[in-house]
């Protein structure tokens, strides 16, 4: 139930006050002056403050202020005998959702109390959205408890209260953009905008103008002017993901934003500040990127102010079975809400894989498992082929995505699928005697 606070010196008003308002449904906690006003604030989860001007230890004025302070989400209107613009005037600058005189306008009181319910109604909405979407981007969030995935987390847990530029390294699919926003969450900037761009997916000219904005006539169709991300980021953080996709020449003109906080929109002459905290990410090498004149080598110093490499999934192989259950219950709850369990060899398989495109080839492997999935059992059967064949064997070791004896055993795995389990017809196909595929099976643990 909504509470209400009315503090009135003056008992008989105070009572009469008191039932109107019960009346309309709301609970009521009464006090006689600013003291025992703070006291049942602090006791009771108030949502609107009825308060008299004039009270015997203070003024209304001040209260509200105070009251503000201390309890943000609460609106205040003041009730007074005697009104005038000045007191008025400050009564909204201190706070007050508004300011009405007794007697007066007696019949304005309960719509007045109704518009500022709704909006304490909204303050608290959005405060509980704002920390249900901190929980969600949180250090906590991240998933896993291997040794390389907690040194990430706690290198970045250490960089995020201040502003250093992150330099977020490591494979396609390892959770870069997870980091940031936890990096984010962490830092000062947390209520401000987290601000995200994929540097490889857009062309220079859309990537230049998604940046810096524009002015109207800039270019044909800016038919209006449009901020840029660099304008939204202001106050929060700037996440550019895939930098090292980024032009060259634009990769000048962030450098001078990054070393001015100045930036000037497309078709414009007047600069503009924005201060803002840069992530930036990229799975490739930047040092020898710059090194090879393809990177700039004073926009890669300025980056990696601090680098953070973020492991692959086939070396935070303890992981794998948490990521399975998370991304399971999500998309069981998408599907049939069904609760899914797992049956004997099916994590066994995604562990022995190489796993190349890391937790995001993951996430869609367990997809497309929910949705094969019978009488809720995630099986063996329901994996790829290739993922499948992996050989669970304890203590083998992970062959990296990139490795040429990867990259073979995936591809003999596919022919077997092809020939459907015929060795002599699959011999065939990859032009090697059929001794040479029984020793490569036997050497990749392929059964």
């Amino acid at each position: 139930m909504k509470t209400v606070l009315i503090i009135d010196d003056e008992e008989k008003l105070r009572g009469l006050l008191s039932r109107i308002v019960k009346g309309e449904g709301f609970h009521v906690v009464e006090a006689a002056d600013i003291k025992s006003g703070i006291r049942k604030a602090e006791q009771h989860d108030i949502d609107v403050v009825l308060c008299d001007v004039k009270l015997p230890d203070g003024n209304g004025l001040d209260l509200v202020e105070k009251l503000k302070t201390r309890f943000p989400l609460l609106e205040i209107i003041l009730l007074t005998a005697y009104g005038n613009i000045p007191d008025g005037v400050q009564a909204m600058k201190n706070g007050a959702f508004d300011y009405i005189v007794k007697g007066d306008d007696n019949d304005k009181i309960i719509p007045l109390l109704n518009r500022a319910m709704e909006k304490v109604s909204l303050l608290k909405r959005v405060k509980e959205l704002e920390q249900r979407v901190g929980k969600k981007y949180s250090f906590q969030s991240i998933i896993g408890q291997s040794k390389p995935l907690q040194d990430a987390i706690s290198l970045a847990k250490k960089v995020a209260p201040t502003d250093a530029a992150v330099l977020l390294t490591g494979e396609t699919g390892t959770g870069k953009e997870v980091f940031a926003q936890a990096i984010h969450q962490g830092s000062s900037r947390c209520g401000k905008n987290f601000v995200a761009l994929n540097c490889s997916a857009l062309g220079k000219d859309i990537l230049e103008s998604e940046l810096f904005g524009y002015k109207q006539g800039a270019f044909t169709g800016a038919a209006k002017d449009k901020k840029g991300l660099i304008e939204e980021a202001n106050g929060g953080t700037l996440f550019l993901d895939e930098i090292g996709e980024m032009p060259l020449d634009l990769q000048a003109k962030l450098l001078r934003v990054l070393e001015t906080s100045e930036f000037i929109k497309l078709g414009d002459t007047r600069p503009q500040k924005s201060d803002f905290r840069l992530i930036a990410a990229t799975n490739k090498d930047l040092k020898a990127e710059s090194e090879a004149h393809l990177f700039r080598s004073d926009l890669y110093f300025r980056l990696n102010v601090f680098q953070i490499q973020l492991p692959p999934l086939r070396e935070r192989v303890k992981d794998i079975e948490a990521l399975a259950v998370f991304y399971t219950r999500q998309f069981a709850a998408k599907t049939d809400g069904q609760e899914k369990h797992f049956a004997p060899g099916f994590i066994a398989r995604l562990e022995a894989y190489a796993w190349p495109g890391n937790i995001r080839e993951l996430k869609n492997v367990i997809e497309r498992a929910v949705i094969l999935s019978e009488r809720n059992e995630l099986g063996p059967a329901s994996l790829p082929f290739e993922i499948q064949e992996a050989s669970p064997t304890s203590g083998k070791t992970h062959l990296s995505a990139f490795s040429l004896m990867s990259a073979e055993k995936l591809h003999i795995q596919k022919v077997l699928n092809h020939t459907r389990g015929n060795k002599a017809e699959a011999a065939r196909l990859l032009e090697i005697g059929i001794a040479t595929l029984y020793r490569k099976l036997e050497e990749y643990k392929i059964q």
